[in-house]
């Protein structure tokens, strides 16, 4: 990626590396002053970063069921939504 324009496919191209960050100062100061004018940008890349701490989170506590429902249902992964096994 080149790091003398970062917009906004390229910021989610490298929105991983960026959150791990793994990537270059240069890169880094370009993707957040990309963020600093993108509204969108700084938001997805805010609710990546709450969900990786909420999954890495060492609580045990479970999202309530209709909580959990709507998530799964607007990230289109209803498979998760059948009954556990007992």
């Amino acid at each position: 990626m080149s790091c003398e324009e970062i917009d906004c496919k390229k910021l989610w191209e490298s929105l991983s590396d960026y959150i791990d960050g793994e990537i270059s100062e240069e890169l880094c100061q370009k993707i957040e002053q990309h963020m600093a004018g993108c509204e969108d940008c700084r938001v997805v890349v805010d609710t990546t970063n709450k969900t990786i701490c909420l999954c890495h989170c060492d609580d045990d506590t479970e999202l309530p069921a209709d909580v959990r429902e709507r998530l799964f249902e607007t990230l289109h992964i209803e498979d998760y939504l059948k009954p556990k096994p007992a």
